[in-house]
């Protein structure tokens, strides 16, 4: 009579297929241990040939040994080259990671710009530390505008590098501001990028015949030619 999956036992790793799990149950059953231990190298090397995927992963050997293991429902006593693993060590749970519970005051802005805030604060005064604020603020108006799409004012990001900073950064808006720094780049090189194409167009036109002012001598000395024969 046929064998059907209903009237076979359970597979406990049914990516090795039910091959495997016979194997694994005959090696259980064998009363020789030499002869297990032989049997169980050669099926764990065969594990390793049907799922080869699993060499990309580190210490895949270990791996497959415990996945024997798993597979003999832990009832397989052989001579591991690894910690023969239990089924309680299998089944616990992970310690659970705390998640940071320290509140962001603007969401928008993130906690690396808190973090660069207070490596600016501790800074001495000077033309390194004022162009750090400067990159800061143009970087907090940017951040705003993209996850608000609300432009912040010079003197909204003053207020809030002031507040960030709990009062350590203060400047006024007759300092040497420029939050526009990163926009400006992006203008400029909008700007560049506009000239490019146009010359790429320019010259494109001129090679195809379709401007410039031989295209104009062209179209008179044709017209001269007519008017001659006419």
């Amino acid at each position: 009579m046929p064998e059907y999956n209903t009237s076979r036992g359970l597979m406990q790793i049914s990516e090795y297929g039910r091959n495997i799990q016979k194997m694994v149950e005959v090696a259980v059953a064998e009363q020789d241990k030499e002869k297990r231990n032989r049997m169980a190298r050669a099926i764990v090397q065969l594990m390793g040939i049907l799922n080869p995927h699993l060499r990309d992963s580190a210490d895949y050997k270990h791996k497959l040994w415990d996945h024997l293991f798993v597979i003999s429902d832990f009832k397989l006593d052989v001579d591991s080259p690894y910690p023969i693993p239990t089924r309680e060590s299998l089944a616990a749970k992970p310690e659970s990671i705390e998640y940071p519970q320290k509140k962001i005051r603007y969401r928008f802005y993130g906690k690396n710009i808190e973090k660069m805030i207070n490596e600016a604060a501790n800074m001495e005064d000077g033309a390194t530390k004022s162009g750090f604020i400067n990159l800061i603020g143009s970087f907090m108006k940017q951040s705003c505008k993209s996850w608000n799409e609300e432009q912040l004012s010079d003197e909204e990001i003053l207020n809030h590098l002031e507040l960030l900073s709990e009062g350590k950064i203060q400047v006024n808006m007759h300092s040497d501001v420029q939050f526009n720094a990163l926009q400006g780049r992006n203008r400029n090189q909008n700007n560049n990028n506009f000239r490019s194409n146009n010359n790429n167009n320019n010259n494109r036109n001129f090679r195809n015949g379709n401007g410039g002012s031989s295209n104009r001598h062209k179209n008179n000395r044709n017209n001269n030619f007519r008017n001659k024969r006419g």
